[in-house]
This record gives C-alpha cells, sequence and structure tokens, in this order.
C-alpha cells in the first residue's frame, strides 16, 4: 500500500497536462504496422525447454500473406509522470513485443500509441480518485485509432488482442463500435484476457456484451476469449479485482484458450520471456538444470496447465504446473503482482495471462484464418 500512495502522491502533485491527441494517420503514431521494421518486426529469439532440457532454437517471422489483421492494445506499463501517458513509447514497446509481436506470424499487426492511464493512475484508482476522465482521454485515442484501422484494412477480417488495461479498453470499444453494427461481420475473434468479462451464470452471452458471445470452439468467428489466471489452491477471494463478479447470478467469464468449451485441465503452450524483472514467489526461476536460458524467450508446452473455474461469482482461469520428478525443466512460473514486497491477493496471476497461453492464442487465430 506504501507504493500505492507513493504513486498517487506524485500523481496529485504534479500532472503535467495531457498530450494532444494523436493523429492516426501519421506512422509515427503507431507501435505497430504491417511491413514496416519497427516493435512487431524485431525477431524474438527463441528455445524450446522440455522435460529433457533446452532444444531447439527459432525466431519468429512474420507471415508473408496472412488472412486477418490484428489490433492490439497493450496493457498498463507507462510510468510517465501524471494519469495519462505522453505519447513517446518506452515501456509500450516492451509490452508489444512480448505480447504482441509473436502474433505477425498469424495476423497483419497493428498497435496504436495510445495515452494510456498510468501506474499512478492505478494506483490513484485504487485509493478512491475518480479516473472516469482519464479513461475517456484513453478511450478515446483508443476509438480513433481503431476507426484509421479499418480505413486501412479495407473490409479484411479482423481480430482484436489486448490484456489488462487494454482488454477494458476493447470490451468498451467492442460495445459502442462493434455490436450491432454491420463491422460486426468483420470481427472475426477478440482475445482480451487480463479484465472481468461479466455473463449470467451458465450463459454465454448477456451481461458485458448484448450480442458477442463468448468463444465455445476453434474456429468459430465473431466471439471473446476472454480469461483471468490464478494460480491452483488460491482462488480469487471475494471482492477480488479480477475473478470475482460483484453481483450474485452473474459470473466472470472464462474460455480456455487451450480447449474452448471444456471445464477440463488442458496443457498450455506458453512462451516465457525469462528477463524479467518483476517479483516471482519463491525467487527468481531457475529454468532448467542446464543452466541459463540460451535466449530471451522460451517456449514450453505442458509444463503448466490449465482449466476453467466457475464457482458463483466466482469465474478464472486455475493454473497449475506440471511437476515431473527427474525433469530438466523449472516446475515454477511467476505471474502474480507485487506492490511493497508483497503479492496482491485480487489480482491473481495477471503477469502470465498472455504468456501462458500464447501458443494457443496464435493458433486460435489461425483458426478463424481459414
Amino acid at each position: 500500500m506504501s507504493l500505492l500512495l507513493a504513486l498517487a502522491a506524485q500523481a496529485a502533485a504534479a500532472q503535467p497536462a495531457p498530450a494532444a491527441a494523436p493523429d492516426y494517420a501519421r506512422d509515427a503514431t503507431w507501435l505497430c504496422l504491417p511491413g514496416r521494421a519497427d516493435t512487431c518486426s524485431a525477431p524474438l529469439a527463441t528455445t524450446a525447454l522440455t522435460k529433457n532440457g533446452y532444444g531447439s532454437n527459432g525466431q519468429v517471422r512474420p507471415a508473408a500473406n496472412p488472412k486477418v489483421d490484428c489490433f492490439y492494445v497493450y496493457p498498463t506499463v507507462s510510468q510517465d509522470r501524471g494519469l495519462n501517458s505522453d505519447l513517446l513509447a518506452n515501456e509500450e514497446k516492451s509490452a508489444a513485443s512480448s505480447q504482441f509481436a509473436r502474433f505477425a506470424s498469424v495476423c497483419r499487426p497493428f498497435a496504436p500509441i495510445y495515452r494510456q492511464m498510468t501506474t499512478s493512475a492505478i494506483g490513484s484508482a485504487a485509493l478512491g480518485r475518480d479516473i472516469r476522465p482519464n479513461f475517456a482521454i484513453a478511450y478515446g485515442d483508443v476509438r480513433s485509432a481503431f476507426r484509421n484501422f479499418i480505413g486501412r484494412t479495407r473490409g479484411r477480417p479482423f481480430v482484436l488482442v489486448g490484456h489488462s488495461q487494454g482488454s477494458w479498453l476493447l470490451q468498451t470499444l467492442i460495445a459502442n463500435e462493434i455490436e450491432g453494427k454491420p463491422i460486426a461481420g468483420q470481427m472475426a475473434l477478440a482475445i482480451i484476457p487480463g479484465y472481468n468479462v461479466l455473463v449470467p451464470a451458465g450463459k454465454t452471452v448477456g451481461g458485458t456484451f448484448k450480442s458477442t458471445p463468448l468463444c465455445t470452439r476453434a474456429g468459430q468467428r465473431g466471439c471473446v476469449v476472454s480469461y483471468v489466471s490464478y494460480r491452483t489452491n488460491n482462488p480469487p477471494p471475494p471482492g477480488a479485482l479480477f475473478g470475482y463478479a460483484p453481483a450474485a447470478g452473474q459470473t466472470v467469464a472464462c474460455t480456455n484458450p487451450a480447449a474452448l468449451g471444456s471445464r477440463g485441465w488442458a496443457d498450455l503452450d506458453s512462451y516465457w520471456y525469462t528477463r524479467v524483472t518483476y517479483a516471482v514467489p519463491g525467487g527468481p526461476i531457475r529454468w532448467s538444470t542446464e543452466g541459463a536460458p540460451p535466449t530471451p524467450f522460451l517456449r514450453t508446452e505442458g509444463l503448466a496447465s490449465g482449466r476453467c473455474v466457475q464457482d458463483g461469482q466466482r469465474g478464472y482461469l486455475e493454473i497449475r504446473t506440471n511437476v515431473t520428478p527427474g525433469a530438466k525443466w523449472t516446475d515454477r512460473i511467476g505471474g502474480e503482482v507485487g506492490i511493497g514486497g508483497l503479492f496482491i491477493p485480487g489480482w491473481g496471476m495477471h503477469l502470465a495471462d498472455v504468456p501462458v497461453a500464447q501458443g494457443d492464442l496464435l493458433r486460435l487465430v489461425e483458426a478463424v484464418s481459414r
């Protein structure tokens, strides 16, 4: 809590005026555009890690002629002064690189720079400050970028991709700009983990969205993939920010990206950035008994498994690691959000929402591209 207080005090003490609204007709206001050397075209050196140790190496290669376009909105990463970020991309590039650049292998990548709510804004909200004006600034940018994106794509099918604040903004975009309009026919898929999508208990539509359903099978178009992650035996407590619906009769949606429509356990196809600096329960991860990772990214298949849990107002993707005696890979993964040396129980494994199932998410985009 002391860090939240410090962030809120810093934001309140000296808030710079918000930057002018970006002009998305200018390519410079985009982190990623297809056919350009930028964050989403840079190689991501990756090594396979299996029970038997390190395996083959590879790099992401943009697809030559993908059939769909992807529009990505990054999560809360900006540490700029004030409650809305400037338009100078710093932390934003790292987020896009780890969460979205790999999608260039299955779709044309578009990622706008926007005046997001900063980490200071999140701290201020936790202390009761009204950040609706700051949300309106961020959403206005995303809406303008999306409208420009639609003009650039010229009727091609698209996939929305977000996380956390990005998913919140995309939820609002779907409700205001897509549902009930002709453009809904162009939306092949929405991948928006890390922020609660609410549905009536036992239903796949209603609540957050009036007519856009949760996905129940691979290849289904016009639907939503949404989940929030929690470590096994550590479910969201009542009132949790993620994974707990505010009212009886509602639940938080969970669509397991490795097994849409199922509540059983399924192995996850994960991509881990091994050089993260955030705290991990139990200390730094030793990824393999063979030594340090040879590349910044590792791919693991089946190190982690997930299943959807729906328990009254609770809804979440339960994550476990699969411990195998004698295996050369780790039996530990991170993802919890730490503040002031403590992990926030109501946030779950928020930082692992995308990496823990990134390979599965890529396959879902491929499935709607056929």
